[in-house]
């Protein structure tokens, strides 16, 4: 029986969604054995954390734990530094030195970033791994080593092995077992947790107080990508906690801070949950791009004027000296629907009627979509009308159009 919360305990790991107990479940199985185990996941998603778990949940637990960066060792002297060397084996050799192999015996070695060594130490490492041998440099004598290997990489060592700048042998050695680190994005339900972590953290570390993120701040963090993963929210989490010092982080400052302003964050997605079934979660995101783009219709035909120029009244960034047309190619006279939609390959316009998509009138789409949205947000009309990106006034109106009550 795999304890779950002891393993996450034993390195500090958080996390509640099902990704990351599916992981750690995982650890539990793998980390009472002897094989060795390749960890793959994109940078920044925490691949050490559970390297360290591997090991920390081994019978080897109290034996040495050694870290090796190989991306952070030059290509000339990674072998000695791995497997050691003989006094005056090369020019600075001035005694002997034993590598991280043999500091690791008896314990387990984490070979990070592995996809980065040089496919001559490659060999080696092999060797090792079949026989537990290998042969500091400049020397003749063979080292016996005891060692657990666990390694990690971000690459995509299948394509590497392809591409032939992977040992197609040792790949199969280091994958008995793959543990996969889910990417951030992929467990959004422990945001708040890695947040709150890191900046209770920070705050007992440098003396400032950590008043929290707002439901809002959080949600639209949600909205981010997180290229970095872990490692960029907890710089972010940080640096954002130093500049607005003192204060609880808002939606605005995450925004700023982000760099999302005038993007998705100024519309920020409807909540998608995690428990929902994919169908309805597609079906929801579907309904509410046609709403959108029926609410770009709308604005369109009042922006656009009989003569083809496009009206600045609701833009006041433009200089009132600009004009703004459409294709002079394009011939639109006042008698024409603005609906209209031009194909733009061949330079036609051809009529579609914007009230209806298949046999979905807009009208039930905006229904259907308003009276869930409402569901979702205990019938609260002002957090449903910021979700849909509509104002009170407009909300109030439809729901009355559409005699929509509570539930």
């Amino acid at each position: 029986m795999v304890d779950i919360d002891k393993i996450q305990k034993s390195v500090g790991m958080i996390g509640e969604s099902e990704e990351i107990r599916d992981m750690v479940h995982l650890i539990g199985q793998v980390a009472p054995t002897e094989i060795s185990v390749l960890i793959n996941g994109d940078s920044g998603s925490g691949k050490e954390m559970v390297a360290k778990a591997v090991h920390k949940n081994s019978r080897r637990k109290f034996e040495p734990y050694v870290v090796v960066n190989c991306s952070a060792i030059p290509a000339g002297i990674i072998e000695s530094e791995l497997f050691g060397h003989k006094k005056g084996s090369f020019t600075g050799a001035g005694e002997d030195r034993k590598g991280y192999f043999e500091a690791a015996h008896k314990g387990s070695i984490f070979l990070d970033e592995i996809g980065e060594t040089p496919m001559e130490t490659q060999a080696k490492l092999l060797r090792v791994i079949e026989n537990g041998e290998f042969l500091r440099v400049g020397d003749t004598k063979t080292q016996k080593v005891d060692v657990r290997i666990i390694a990690a990489t971000n690459r995509d060592l299948v394509a590497e092995v392809n591409e032939g700048k992977f040992r197609k042998d040792l790949y199969f050695r280091l994958k008995t077992i793959t543990i996969q680190v889910p990417a951030l994005k992929n467990h959004f339900n422990d945001l708040h947790l890695y947040v709150e972590r890191f900046g209770l953290e920070f705050g007992a570390k440098n003396d400032i107080a950590f008043k929290g993120f707002t439901s809002e701040a959080l949600q639209t963090m949600k909205n981010y990508h997180w290229p970095g993963n872990i490692r960029e929210l907890k710089n972010f989490v940080e640096s954002i906690l130093v500049m607005k010092m003192g204060n609880r982080i808002t939606r605005e400052m995450v925004v700023n801070a982000l760099g999302m302003a005038g993007k998705d964050a100024s519309n920020p997605n409807l909540p998608v949950f995690i428990d929902r079934d994919s169908d309805d979660v597609e079906r929801e995101l579907i309904l509410r791009q046609l709403l959108f783009l029926r609410q770009e219709v709308n604005e369109i035909k009042q922006l656009i004027q009989g003569d083809g120029r496009i009206s600045q009244s609701n833009d006041s960034n433009l200089p009132s000296n600009t004009a703004l047309y459409l294709p002079a190619n394009i011939p639109l006279d006042s008698h024409q629907n603005p609906s209209e939609i031009m194909d733009i390959d061949s330079g036609r316009i051809s009529a579609i009627d914007p009230e209806s998509i298949g046999d979905v009138s807009m009208k039930d789409v905006e229904h259907e979509l308003i009276e869930s949205t409402l569901g979702k947000l205990n019938n609260n009309r002002r957090k449903t009308a910021k979700a849909l990106g509509l104002s009170e006034r407009t909300l109030y109106r439809k729901i009355k159009e559409f005699n929509i009550t509570k539930k």
